[in-house]
């Protein structure tokens, strides 16, 4: 298991400090939020390395990704006494690239004990999903054209591949390529809506073209649409990290302005208390990383002994 995990949040701390339309007043704000983000992350990495059991460690993780949550969203942007974090926070992509770095963390030996002597990759990357051959009869090319498309995942569980394509048996004038295919595949949201989860399906049919066996997982912080069965399309499941929906637009529209986040700052600030990340389902998607973790393939010598495969 690699522990060099990728940063999307910090690259979007790093990216919101250079944005040339960030407010004067914001910028100092922004490059404490960074100071406080590694300071999350040293505690991210200290409590993995504890010598305590599971479900303690579970709760530490979870408290730690409840505190720094909040400070991003009260302290950083809720707070700004200027309105253009409030109001690109979506475009900027805080939000859910919080999710995306803390998931590393939580898929961890002594949680998840079956990743433990794996050779895998953790966390967001590129992931295979289809091959391809930029050639023809008249027009050749190295190995065939040899190409690859990848797609982006919030976070995976993925292992190295490497590809090599040539016109000659002995692999003359071969060309190569190096990828991931994702076994597990998890896409995060702050806010599902139903764009988004027919965005998902598209995405979990593409995974699952390219790795059969392949799980794929939507994350949502708050539900933003009526619940859909997952069962005639490719998601494996859609989790709830709050077990609760977004706030009404009606509530919402009052954010927009300082002096409307200044009166319901209160509200808000219960509504997230009153609705935390829940330990229960982030166990339960643990429990199902565990699960096909420990999937085992098929013993053809004990198939009439136990009476299925």
């Amino acid at each position: 298991m690699h522990k060099n995990y990728p940063t999307p949040h910090l690259e979007k701390l790093n990216a919101l400090l250079d944005n040339s339309k960030i407010p004067v007043q914001d910028k100092p704000r922004v490059t404490e939020a960074i100071d406080v983000y590694y300071q999350w992350i040293n505690d991210l990495t200290q409590t993995v390395e504890l010598l305590v059991p599971a479900d303690e460690m579970l709760n530490l993780l979870i408290k730690l990704l409840i505190d720094y949550k909040k400070y991003i969203d009260i302290d950083l942007i809720f707070d700004s006494p200027n309105d253009f974090l409030y109001r690109k926070k979506g475009q900027l992509k805080l939000d859910n690239t919080i999710i995306e770095e803390f998931l590393p963390y939580l898929i961890n030996p002594v949680i998840a004990p079956e990743i433990a002597n794996l050779e895998v990759d953790i966390g967001p990357i590129k992931a295979f999903s289809s091959v391809y051959f930029e050639s023809s009869l008249t027009i050749p090319a190295l190995g065939g054209g040899l190409s690859v498309r990848t797609k982006n995942q919030d976070f995976a569980i993925t292992r190295k591949l490497y590809l090599k394509a040539s016109h000659f048996p002995d692999f003359q004038q071969e060309k190569s390529i190096i990828t991931n295919l994702a076994y597990i595949a998890v896409e995060c949201k702050t806010n599902l809506d139903k764009t988004m989860f027919q965005e998902g399906c598209a995405t979990a049919h593409d995974v699952k073209t390219a790795v059969p066996g392949a799980k794929y997982f939507l994350l949502c912080e708050w539900l933003d649409m009526s619940p859909i069965s997952t069962a005639p399309t490719d998601i494996d499941e859609v989790i709830l990290l709050r077990k609760a929906k977004r706030l009404n637009s009606n509530i919402r529209k009052n954010f927009a302005t300082y002096q409307g986040r200044l009166a319901y700052r209160e509200n808000y600030i219960k509504y997230l208390e009153n609705n935390p990340f829940r330990v229960e389902v982030f166990q339960h998607f643990i429990s199902n990383i565990r699960k096909l973790l420990k999937n085992e393939g098929l013993d053809e010598s004990n198939v009439l002994e136990v009476g299925y495969f």
